[in-house]
């Protein structure tokens, strides 16, 4: 066998099958470009799920670690850390926001979110002990964590995991009227994602988002925006709520905010929703870790000079002009993103985004299907717009095959 079919039969092997990748083994990465163990190179125009914004190997970020590294990489919150304050004041700064609750990974963020907006309803809107509820959207992704799913439509995410977590309600994605329906005195938060990524890369209608803002503000309701996946400049924004205007009661960040180094999340909100918290009463040893500070602060510094998020928004409007031929000419039904992000669905007949997927990795270029017929183009923000152009060109050739 190959070194690639030997390195995939010892993970089928040892490994849970909770992941169906592409069969590519990658080995190193620089910038937009990924290097298997075969040494053949590929076009990454997923990013990690936007967790790689700067690309691979970014220099800045990499010293930032490793200059982190030599000093101290964990205290647990049993004590401060000398990098602590700078990166919750700098963060909720960037955010316009004032307080900062870091934790690792998205789904913690989320769960985080949750537990706060419970907590703001029982002690500041005085909602009833037990009876908080929380609206969602469906074909939401938030996570996996059995609570998450719990508010999940997503059947594959679901089954065989109940019994669920109660206090959620879930309405249909842009329609105002049933969420309007939806809350009642004991509604203490709306959590949604200003764009779906993993229902694959779904844009609200004009208008939807600042609709909701006004309707949360009407009926003293936190607003949730999920910008794991679309904030930190992936829409050409530092959030995908900047291109309707809105600011929510609670950013949830996470992915980019490590910049592929390593897991950093966040809740952002206000004192006044933050400040529910006493000792005791939520945590994570690594939350907020030195090296996780480190590397996110420097993310922060990146992120003030606007520079990735000029960049997403003028290579964006080349990808989605480019796309947007595509539609019409047979194999391509429709075109959705914002940014450097981008949904594609496949029209039947002509392979299922799996296929696509295969076909593409076959000319080294790196996407991931979604919901069967659906893929999605999400490059780092660093790529070249020649390697962008190239990317796309393969993209076409696979389709007109």
């Amino acid at each position: 066998m190959s070194t690639t079919e030997t390195a995939i039969a010892s993970a089928e092997a040892h490994s849970a099958h909770n992941y169906h990748p592409l069969p590519v083994v990658v080995a190193s990465a620089e910038g937009a470009w990924m290097t298997d163990v075969e040494g053949r190179r590929y076009l990454d125009m997923l990013a990690g799920y936007s967790a790689l914004n700067f690309g691979h190997g970014n220099r800045r970020l990499i010293e930032a670690a490793k200059a982190q590294l030599d000093r101290v990489t964990l205290t647990s919150r049993a004590f401060h850390h000398d990098r602590f304050a700078d990166f919750c004041t700098q963060l909720a700064e960037l955010c316009g926001m004032e307080m900062v609750l870091p934790m690792n990974t998205g789904a913690e963020a989320v769960e985080t979110a949750v537990k706060t907006a419970r907590k703001w309803g029982y002690r500041v809107k005085g909602v009833p002990d037990g009876m908080a509820k929380i609206i969602v959207a469906s074909n939401n992704f938030h996570g996996r964590t059995t609570t998450i799913i719990s508010f999940s439509t997503d059947q594959e995410a679901r089954t065989d995991f109940g019994p669920y977590t109660p206090g959620f309600e879930i309405v249909p994605y842009g329609d105002l009227t049933a969420l309007r329906a939806a809350m009642t005195d004991n509604t203490v938060a709306v959590l949604m994602e200003p764009i779906q990524g993993e229902a694959g890369v779904l844009v609200p209608p004009p208008g939807y988002l600042p609709r909701v803002r006004e309707l949360t503000r009407e009926r003293d309701v936190l607003f949730i925006a999920d910008e794991i996946q679309s904030g930190l400049g992936r829409t050409g924004r530092t959030f995908a709520c900047e291109h309707e205007g809105v600011v929510p009661d609670m950013y949830v960040l996470g992915k980019a905010l490590g910049g592929g180094v390593v897991p950093v999340s966040a809740v952002v909100s206000s004192a006044a929703v933050l400040g529910v918290y006493r000792p005791g009463e939520h945590g994570s040893t690594f939350g907020g870790n030195p090296l996780a500070c480190a590397v996110a602060l420097e993310v922060i510094a990146m992120l003030r000079t606007g520079e990735f998020q000029q960049r997403a928004a003028e290579l964006g409007d080349h990808l989605h002009q480019a796309l947007g031929l595509l539609v019409g000419g047979g194999a391509v039904e429709t075109v959705r993103g914002r940014g450097l992000w981008a949904g594609i669905d496949i029209a039947p007949g002509h392979g299922t985004g799996r296929e696509i997927s295969e076909k593409l990795m076959d000319r080294r270029v790196l996407v991931k299907d979604t919901h069967g017929s659906t893929i999605r183009i999400a490059p780092p923000l660093v790529i070249s717009k020649e390697d962008l152009d190239w990317g796309l060109e393969q993209l076409r050739e696979v389709l007109r095959g």
